[in-house]
């Protein structure tokens, strides 16, 4: 039997042959994070091209390129409400060269109705919240109902299809309050993103669409879409003329859509530090404030705990929703 006094000084001997190669390292880690980046930087967006999310990641991009000198190039992998493209982010290589582009329902939404989820919330930190939008109500031209009261008074007597961006989307959950509040009868037509979602509103696929206001505006400012109501707390600034759902008496349906961006958790610190800096000078630039009015997107820039809080209430305030609407996803 060896005795333990010739392994401890074996087990000694080995540390001290091979401090030096971990030594040696050091150096290369600290070189790889001040030459970031040195290649492409992929930004995942978890839902369809032509939805707000992709509209936003391409313009993202070009500040963010000319800060960092590297391109940054949009990869959609949308489906599952998100949660393809953030679980292939969240166990991509942790070296800043993988971004989740991301809304806030993956995180605040899924976890309710979804049976299980193909990673964990821990698997991804978030960079920061960087803007907001609201959804807005719209139906096809050939709705007769020009005003909220008379759709819902119509959708009373026969069922409306209505179009939202997938299960446990914001839409959908606004679709099932709606419906609870008001006594209208729906038809949830649900689709992969809210592109996809406002395609089928616009050729009459189906009648109505609680969507994000940033994919309907330009079909509503070409007469395309007809505008109900939106669901902010205050009337959009480009569309003035389009109530509120708290307006028109319908509490408990005003919601918003957050727009983040989040890395694998274990991406060193200072590379997502680096990134989270690149963000917050692209928001100062005129060129992204303007695209983001534009948008009906108002630049946020939260980090830190102000950021986390915020999730955290807006995950609270789904779940009780959920709980209460009893919505589950197979």
């Amino acid at each position: 039997m060896t005795s333990p006094a010739p392994r401890a000084r074996r087990l000694l001997s080995s540390l001290i042959l091979c401090a030096p190669f971990a030594a040696a390292l050091l150096p290369h880690a600290a070189q790889a994070q001040d030459s970031y980046p040195d290649k492409p930087v992929r930004f995942i967006t978890n839902f369809p091209a032509g939805g707000p999310l992709d509209i936003l990641g391409r313009a993202l991009a070009i500040p963010l390129q000319a800060d960092l000198r590297q391109p940054f190039v949009v990869d959609n992998r949308p489906g599952a409400g998100g949660n393809i493209g953030a679980d292939l982010a969240a166990k991509s290589p942790a070296d800043g060269y993988t971004v989740l582009l991301t809304i806030d329902t993956t995180f605040t939404i899924n976890p309710h109705v979804y049976k299980s989820m193909p990673f964990a919330a821990k698997d991804l930190k978030p960079l920061m919240i960087f803007s907001s939008s609201g959804l807005a109500f719209g139906v096809n031209p050939s709705v007769p109902a020009k005003t909220l009261p008379a759709f819902i008074a119509d959708a009373k007597k026969e069922a409306a299809s209505f179009s939202s961006a997938g299960n446990g989307s914001p839409g959908h959950i606004a679709a099932e309050i709606f419906a609870d509040a008001t006594g209208a009868k729906i038809m949830h037509v649900p689709y992969k993103g809210n592109a996809p979602a406002v395609t089928a509103l616009l050729s009459g696929e189906v009648q109505a669409g609680i969507l994000a206001t940033p994919g309907l505006l330009p079909h509503i400012q070409a007469g395309k879409v007809r505008p109900l109501a939106v669901t902010g707390r205050q009337r959009s600034p480009l569309l003035p003329e389009v109530p509120t759902v708290g307006e028109l008496g319908l509490k408990g349906m005003e919601f918003e859509v957050l727009y983040m961006a989040m890395v694998p958790a274990a991406t060193p610190q200072p590379i997502a530090d680096k990134l989270q800096k690149a963000l917050q000078s692209a928001l100062a630039t005129p060129e992204l404030k303007s695209r983001l009015a534009s948008l009906d997107m108002v630049p946020l820039g939260e980090t830190g705990k102000t950021a986390a809080d915020r999730l955290e209430a807006s995950k609270v305030r789904y779940g009780a929703i959920v709980k209460a609407t009893g919505m589950k996803v197979d």
